[in-house]
């Protein structure tokens, strides 16, 4: 399994309190701040749950 980049481009403010919560599961809590995670299907989905709020970059 490869590597990804998650970045937060987009604010959590009036967003449902799931999608909240899974920006804080990928460790995202502000603005522009990014992460390096394994892409295991779990990180996937969650990636997928909140593609509207990130951007996303394979290393």
């Amino acid at each position: 399994m490869g590597k990804i980049k998650v970045t937060q481009t987009r604010s959590k403010i009036k967003r449902p309190e799931d999608q909240k919560r899974t920006l804080l599961a990928l460790g995202l809590k502000k603005m522009g701040q990014s992460v390096e995670h394994n892409a295991t299907p779990a990180v996937m989905g969650m990636v997928d749950k909140v593609k509207h709020l990130i951007s996303v970059e394979k290393l």
